[in-house]
């Protein structure tokens, strides 16, 4: 299931699940999910009214019994708390560690100051994207990453190719894929004040992008404050045997203000902060630089290249990507993925990858690529939708201002 679809997945079977108490479960809620794999957490969303979907090969909770509109407003409001267990974290260590994964990523992992992370993207030998990751240097000789659930198989077997023809080498670096650990993102204003409650240290030190190994309600963490809905917030990478525990505390000291929030409120979160979604926003076959994350690039990197597919990206920062990945605000009908996008005159410019309804500004969102020299905002263009041509505008992103928290 792709990504994009989420929000209206979890509108159509909120309505037909509201609707149908005594009707038999869609199979795929039967026979397949007896394939899935589940978190530590699966029991505690069906108690608390998840609605469970298949996801990446897991099953996962679209939803709870509020609406994925209501949940959004509610994470910006007050905060959500989302079982992301499915995605994958793993640890890098040894002294090359850094000089093993600049061979695959784009950013400047030698450059971090132990204790920082930053977003990068894994690239092939044209430059595409194979996955994106926030990759956090814990210390010199041992980098921390998480990779996204539907890229788990591709970007393991793409790390251990390089990893052993590296080591052959002599080259010092091993890795741990921590299947131990369950993996929970805190969002929303009530994030940091709510967690403070649980731990001795102390958050307001902590800026986002930052990690720590520190205590929260007894357990040993790994603590990010990061996350993909654009609030403040943390990635907390706790021991399944704890994560229960971990996420009932949270939920009871925010005193029932910070809501568990499903997968559908995660899509739209993060649609309206403008970040891109694996597998729909961002392929294969596009460059960071095409889909508008030349930032992520450190500039050594620009400067020294050595990372898969350099050649081409290099040259698109030099002379410019001869597509763009744009925002969007439109009349009609919310657009979806693979939606044309025309110009005034008919012309194909590209197609959105995607689009919804933003709980938030109440107004059509979405993004995709444009031809170059189309992707100036307040371009007026024409999005078809069933047939129909509608008008819409190129924009800035994110739609919502982001609040991450960083020094003043």
């Amino acid at each position: 299931m792709r990504g994009a679809a989420l929000w209206q997945l979890g509108q159509s079977l909120s309505r037909r699940l509201s609707n149908s108490s005594n009707r038999p479960k869609p199979r795929f809620f039967s026979a397949a999910a007896a394939e899935l794999k589940k978190t530590a957490l699966h029991d505690f969303h069906v108690e608390n009214g998840g609605k469970m979907v298949p996801f990446a090969g897991w099953s996962m909770p679209i939803q709870y019994k509020d609406s994925i509109m209501d949940s959004t407003v509610n994470c910006r409001e007050n905060g959500g708390l989302f079982d992301v267990s499915h995605m994958c974290g793993l640890s890098l260590t040894g002294k090359d560690s850094a000089t093993f994964l600049e061979r695959l990523v784009v950013a400047d992992v030698a450059g971090l100051r132990p204790g920082t992370g930053t977003l990068t993207v894994f690239t092939n030998e044209r430059g595409g994207a194979i996955d994106d990751s926030v990759v956090t240097k814990v210390r010199e000789d041992h980098i921390y990453l998480v990779v996204n659930a539907g890229c788990r198989d591709k970007d393991l077997a793409h790390i251990g190719e390089h990893l052993e023809a590296f080591k052959a080498k002599g080259g010092d670096v091993s890795w741990h894929i921590h299947d131990e650990r369950s993996l929970l993102a805190l969002q929303g204003p009530l994030a940091a004040p709510v967690l403070q409650l649980l731990t001795k240290d102390d958050l307001s030190k902590m800026y986002f992008g930052e990690f720590k190994t520190l205590d929260i309600n007894g357990f040993k963490c790994f603590l990010t404050r990061t996350g993909y809905t654009g609030e403040d917030g943390f990635e907390i990478s706790v021991p399944s045997e704890n994560a229960l525990d971990l996420a009932k505390a949270i939920l009871e000291k925010s005193e029932g203000k910070v809501r568990l929030t499903g997968l559908g409120a995660r899509d739209s979160l993060r649609l309206e902060a403008g970040l891109c979604l694996y597998g729909n926003d961002m392929e294969q076959h596009t460059t960071p630089v095409e889909a508008g994350l030349s930032w992520a690039i450190g500039k050594r990197r620009r400067a020294e290249g050595g990372f898969l597919g350099a050649d081409v990206i290099l040259k698109q920062l030099e002379e410019g990507p001869s597509i763009r990945r744009v925002g969007f605000f439109s009349s009609g009908p919310p657009p979806r993925s693979h939606s044309e996008i025309l110009s005034s005159n008919g012309e194909k410019l590209g197609e959105i990858t995607s689009g919804g309804f933003s709980p938030c500004l109440k107004k059509n969102i979405a993004m995709g690529y444009v031809k170059s020299g189309s992707h100036k905002p307040g371009t007026e263009v024409k999005i078809v939708i069933r047939g129909k041509s509608n008008d819409a505008v190129v924009t800035k992103m994110p739609f919502v201002a982001t609040k991450y928290y960083k020094p003043s």
